[in-house]
């Protein structure tokens, strides 16, 4: 019986629950209609606003307009670099605005979460007119955000206007750029290195054709691969993790930017396209300034061994453009990028930095015999691409120059082809591993004489001493250049061998 009157009783209280949201639900649909709508509200054009403003849980930020510069202020801190663009990007969330359904004639700004948004908005135009957006909650139907523009309307949106508005301070700032640099006037280094790098088109200090950059001292070639592949990473630096926008002396001392561990300035050609599409070149120059926090750089350097140095990868780096008031935390990465700027960086590391479509002829000379081999670049093949094709004369069990023929003798008949793409990648892989001026002291392992297509140089001399079981000496042209690895010696020898014997 007692469970019986339970369940009565739950019934009972049921009914009343049914009564009442059935009049609750009439009294709705009575005070507020909901229509379905594509309707653009409020439609706000970015070029008439003077001000902007939101809140959220997080954080409360506010900008006006200087009519006068076009710039964005930050209320808060007038030295803060506002970012036009993304202050643009944000007004443009309510540019030609649509929500799917309109709900008329609200009461009860609760039940969409409105009471107490989770987002307010405040958007003021030249003629003075301010809307006051506010974010509320989600649609249990469709998961969409209830917005109200102050009109007495809820509007169901389209686009969640929170998305684009849960952002800090930091995500406000008009960041530092650095243009794409493809090709450098020049390129000039102080601090921990002190060298000037130019351009220079068809010099008549290189035998490689393709080298177009110089070191201003000496006139020395640089591998153009090398060079790009820096300004690569010049251009990459990555700048948007500040420390500071509004760097004070005293901060740049505690950055070692009051006297740089290394500045890079970088001179290059730029085009410039006008409204009509005009194009004009002009010269840029841009610096980057890296320095290192010397509060840790001097704890680092107490604790350090004799003979030891110090780790820099845990040490915080940082890097200015030119003289911006922007302070940015460098990757310990990008800073090893940046240092390896040196000559011995940016040089050959090839012991034949030719371009092997110049060279015509290769003599090698292996155990006191030297071997003849011609080149030639086949352009005839199915991809449409060079590839090198050698051969060479054998007469009367010898490999000859075609000079010791005779001049009665049908050449071709002499001739002997073979596969050169081998040969090319084994000369190239004899490559430095380090750089050293000391003399050869051991024996010859090899050499060769690279002949070449060039109004400059007609020939290169590559000569490969024994160094130790690890490495042979190259030494160019009677100059010791640097130490390669003596099993890409070992390689050329055996592909020599496996060509002409």
């Amino acid at each position: 019986m007692k469970r019986a009157k339970r369940i009565y009783i739950l019934l009972g209280v049921l009914a009343v629950l049914c009564v009442a949201t059935f009049a609750v639900s009439r009294y709705n649909e009575e005070q507020e209609k909901i229509n379905t709508s594509n309707e653009i509200v409020p439609d706000i054009d970015a070029e008439t606003v003077t001000a902007l403003s939101w809140e959220t849980e997080e954080n409360s930020l506010a900008f006006h307009l200087d009519t006068e510069s076009g710039e964005w202020i930050y209320d808060d801190d007038e030295a803060f670099p506002a970012s036009t663009d993304k202050i643009t990007d944000l007004l443009n969330v309510f540019a030609e605005y649509e929500a799917d359904f309109i709900i008329e004639d609200v009461t009860d700004y609760e039940q969409y979460g409105l009471d107490d948004p989770v987002c307010t908005i405040s958007v003021t135009l030249e003629d003075e007119t301010v809307y006051e957006i506010n974010l509320g909650n989600f649609s249990s139907l469709d998961s969409e955000r209830y917005i109200e523009f102050g009109d007495g309307n809820v509007y169901l949106a389209v686009v969640d206007p929170y998305d684009s508005y849960n952002l800090e301070l930091s995500d406000m700032i008009l960041h530092d750029t650095i243009d794409t640099i493809s090709q450098a006037d020049s390129i000039t280094f102080s601090g921990a290195q002190n060298y000037t790098i130019y351009y220079e088109e068809d010099s008549a200090n290189t035998y490689c054709t393709d080298d177009v950059y110089f070191v201003e001292d000496g006139d020395l070639p640089l591998d153009t691969d090398s060079v790009a592949s820096y300004l690569t990473s010049f251009c990459n630096t990555i700048l948007s993790d500040y420390v500071t926008y509004n760097v004070t002396e005293e901060e740049l001392t505690e950055y070692g930017l009051d006297d740089p561990e290394l500045v890079i300035t970088v001179e290059y050609p730029y085009t410039v396209t006008d409204e009509d599409g005009e194009e004009t070149e002009e010269t840029r120059t841009v610096t980057l300034s890296i320095g290192i926090n010397q509060e840790e750089l001097a704890a680092a350097e107490e604790e350090l061994e004799e003979d030891e140095e110090v780790d820099l990868s845990e040490i915080t780096m940082y890097v200015r453009v030119d003289e911006s008031q922007i302070i940015y935390e460098l990757t310990s990465t990008r800073y090893n990028y940046l240092i390896a700027c040196g000559y011995d960086d940016l040089r050959h590391a090839k012991v034949l930095a030719a371009n092997f479509e110049d060279v015509y002829q290769l003599d090698f000379t292996i155990d006191g015999t030297t071997y003849t081999i011609h080149t030639e670049i086949n352009e005839e093949n199915s991809d449409d691409e060079e590839t090198v094709r050698l051969y060479y004369y054998y007469y009367d069990g010898e490999v000859v120059s075609a000079d010791d023929l005779e001049e009665d003798d049908d050449i071709e008949n002499y001739r002997v082809e073979v596969d050169g793409d081998t040969l090319s990648d084994v000369i190239e892989a004899v490559s430095a591993e380090s750089f050293t001026d000391e003399e050869a002291t051991g024996e010859l392992e090899t050499s060769f004489i690279a002949y070449l297509e060039n109004d400059n140089y007609e020939q290169v001399e590559v000569e490969l001493y024994r160094y130790d079981g690890t490495y042979c000496l190259a030494v160019i042209d009677g100059e010791p250049v640097s130490l390669v690895l003596r099993s890409s010696v070992v390689d050329l020898i055996e592909t020599i061998n496996a060509i002409v014997l």
